[in-house]
């Protein structure tokens, strides 16, 4: 059972936390096209995984940067630049599909330099959240971090417009965790939403969101 969630959320507690809940080695089967993830779009929505689906899933890498400011530990996130093809406007972790030869952690990294220019130097990998499947087709790996805040960041307009930080405390209150639906494909489709002042978070972000909290703070 996970300890109560802390009256303040330090970088320090969620070290803790990650050290015993979670591992710097991939979940067994992480990559394995034969075997459905446990967590995903499908999960809030009582449907098991079309096989075909499972398998043709293009796997990707995030990083789930946790910023250790002394006033207490927020949550990096993007907003992708509306000219994408896929999922434009929408809040994202860094990341992306990872490219051949190159393993999950080096993706997430890669990208992050890529899309805003976090150095890794700054980054300290506290371990991975469970794989997630998306309803688009991907087969998402989380690296948690934690993520000194003396960074500086060089943003990729081509594919994310802004960067920002909700407080760790406020994306780790299960009170903020709102379940809406709406029709998609002839179907009605459930989702958390984590709506942080002008900034809407759904979807895949906010399931992997949700992953992080019930693995540590639930």
């Amino acid at each position: 059972m996970n300890a109560a969630p802390p009256a303040f959320f330090s970088a320090e507690d969620f070290r803790a936390r990650a050290r015993a809940r979670l591992s710097l080695d991939l979940p067994e089967d992480a990559l394995n096209p034969l075997i459905a993830p446990r967590r995903g779009d499908f999960a809030l929505n009582a449907l098991t995984p079309d096989e075909h689906a499972v398998g043709a899933a293009r796997p990707a890498a995030v990083l789930a940067p946790i910023i250790a400011r002394p006033e207490g530990a927020t949550v990096l996130l993007t907003q992708r630049a509306a000219a994408l093809r896929q999922h434009s406007g929408q809040v994202a972790f860094p990341g992306g599909k990872i490219e051949d030869k190159e393993t999950p952690l080096q993706a997430a990294l890669r990208e992050a330099m890529e899309e805003i220019g976090l150095d890794e130097r700054h980054i300290e990998p506290t371990g991975w959240l469970d794989p997630y499947l998306t309803g688009t087709g991907y087969r998402i790996l989380t690296m948690t971090a934690i993520v000194d805040p003396a960074f500086a960041l060089t943003i990729n307009p081509a594919e994310v417009e802004a960067v920002f930080e909700t407080p760790l405390s406020f994306l780790m209150d299960v009170a903020n965790h709102q379940r809406q639906s709406r029709e998609w494909q002839g179907r009605l489709r459930h989702f958390y939403v984590m709506p942080y002042e002008n900034r809407y978070i759904w979807g895949a972000t906010a399931g992997i969101i949700r992953n992080l909290y019930e693995r540590l703070y639930a």
